[in-house]
Parts: structure tokens; C-alpha cells; sequence
């Protein structure tokens, strides 16, 4: 299967964090934080990054509990996925961000704007599971 470009999201309500990776480098860096304020922004600037960076698949952060059980936050980010799929028919993927914050948080201090990193984490860590052997999803 040929190199992949990937996109993942930390989707919240008020910000969602972008990074970009691939499966050739194995490398997810932190790309930028969208802040929409309606649903048709949130979308709009969604489908111009998907337009920019042409992606082969999706990688979407999927929030559990501490015991990795479903919260009311994990059907937002699966619902955040399905529409991504339906709209732009893209292949997506949810991948578990259990620490990702806090992790990103550690990494540039409490105050700061954690949610790029935070989708790199996310990102990094679909990338690290996948085969070494293989590059498909």
C-alpha cells in the first residue's frame, strides 16, 4: 500500500485540535487549533484543511473514562467522526486519547494552548501501533 498522509483531530466544542503525519515518516506534528464558533464554520475549516493537505485517512481522538469505558464525550467524538466520513468520505479513524492532554500539557506547560499537541499525541499514537512491516491501517 502506498505512503499515507494522515490527519488527526481533538475535537471539542469550543477548539479542536489539527496535526499531520504519514506512515512513511511515522512522524505526527502538531499543525494548528481551529476555534468555530458555529457547526458551519467548524465544517468549513475542516474542509479547507482536508482540501490542503489531501489526506488518505482521518485519525480522530476518542475520549474514555480512566477505566476506558464510554462517557458522554466519547458519542461526541463519534458522532464528530461519523460526519466527517458521511460528508467528505473519508476513511477515519478513532484512536483512545487517554493522557493526551495532560501529556501535552507536560510538554508545554499548564497555561498553553495544548490542543495541537494533544491531536499529535493522538496521531503518534495510531502511528506507533501500526505493523512494522506493513504500512496499512
Amino acid at each position: 500500500m502506498a505512503d499515507e498522509t494522515l490527519l488527526a483531530f481533538d475535537f471539542g466544542l469550543k477548539k479542536i485540535g489539527v496535526a499531520i503525519g504519514n506512515t512513511l515518516t511515522r512522524h505526527a506534528r502538531p499543525l494548528e487549533v481551529l476555534r468555530p464558533v458555529t457547526r458551519e464554520q467548524r465544517f468549513k475549516a475542516i474542509e479547507a484543511l482536508l482540501e490542503q493537505w489531501e489526506p488518505n485517512r482521518v485519525v480522530v481522538g476518542l475520549p474514555l473514562t480512566t477505566e476506558g469505558g464510554e462517557q458522554y464525550a466519547s458519542l461526541r467524538c463519534r458522532r464528530f467522526a461519523n460526519q466527517l466520513h458521511g460528508r467528505y468520505g473519508v476513511a477515519v479513524e478513532l484512536v483512545d486519547e487517554r493522557g493526551t492532554s495532560v501529556e501535552a500539557q507536560a510538554i508545554l506547560g499548564n497555561n498553553a494552548d495544548d490542543d495541537a499537541v494533544a491531536a499529535a499525541l493522538i496521531l503518534q499514537r495510531y502511528l506507533d501501533a501500526l505493523p512494522e512491516n506493513s504500512r496499512e491501517g
